[in-house]
């Protein structure tokens, strides 16, 4: 049987599927996202009130925004969007994460759309959203290009993307895979393939191939003293995050 279908790489999905019912363990497997979210929180909403013109300090400041959390796990970044008051489908192609985002949007008294789809799927149902959030996806899919190109597809125009995966440097492994799955094993040995990152220039150059317009781009710091995360507007080398605009 092929392993992959559109962009999905079937073995990406199964590393995923396994760590599926520890998604909101803060002291499981998915450390390192818990640790990491508020920073990436504080970039994407920016981002979103800025670009729609939205004041994060009122109540409600995404009500009436559609907003697709693509690779969206268990619900991390699709929760705290649908507290902001956007409409938000949250779209996994590992379907075991689905039903433990929707337990935990029930328990916290949210409604979040939650399917197991793909973006391509989405794509040629002709969905389209204000923003589409794309982070920690684009590393594990099969063609890159082709995947950035169906998220093009999901945007409306004048909308926007944020799209965060990891560099590709002796840094980047020495950190996302030797420390973070050997040393600190924060996430089980093999999630991450090195030859899958993606460096910045590299993801700015097929975010237009795809059509969109990069805008901005950011590290992700981690400070092993602090034991948190920061935003750089210099060091990009491990973790980063970058917004693209789909032209009106």
């Amino acid at each position: 049987m092929n392993a992959t279908v559109g962009t999905v790489d079937a073995a990406e999905i199964a590393k995923f599927e396994a760590m599926a019912a520890e998604w909101w363990d803060p002291h499981g497997k998915f450390k390192p996202l818990h640790m990491l979210n508020p920073t990436r929180l504080d970039y994407i909403t920016a981002q979103i009130a800025a670009e729609f013109g939205r004041d994060l300090t009122g109540p409600a400041p995404f009500e009436g925004l559609s907003i697709l959390d693509i690779g969206c796990g268990g619900g991390l970044l699709s929760e705290p969007m649908a507290r902001l008051g956007a409409e938000v489908v949250g779209a996994d192609a590992a379907e075991r994460n689905i039903p433990v985002a929707r337990i935990h949007a029930e328990q916290s008294g949210l409604t979040i759309d939650y399917r197991h789809t793909t973006a391509e799927a989405l794509a040629e149902a002709g969905e389209q959203f204000d923003a589409v959030l794309n982070m920690e996806v684009v590393e594990h899919v099969a063609d890159p290009l082709a995947y950035l190109t169906a998220c093009q597809a999901l945007l409306k125009p004048g909308g926007l993307m944020t799209c965060s995966p990891i560099n590709r440097n002796p840094k980047s492994f020495a950190v996302a895979i030797v420390g973070a799955e050997y040393v600190m094993r924060w996430l089980p040995k093999g999630t991450h393939e090195w030859q899958k990152f993606i460096t910045p220039d590299e993801l700015y150059a097929l975010l237009a191939q795809a059509g969109l317009e990069p805008v901005d781009r950011k590290g992700f710091v981690f400070n092993p003293v602090t034991w948190a995360w920061s935003l750089s507007d210099r060091d990009l080398s491990v973790n980063y995050v970058t917004t693209a605009l789909k032209p009106a």
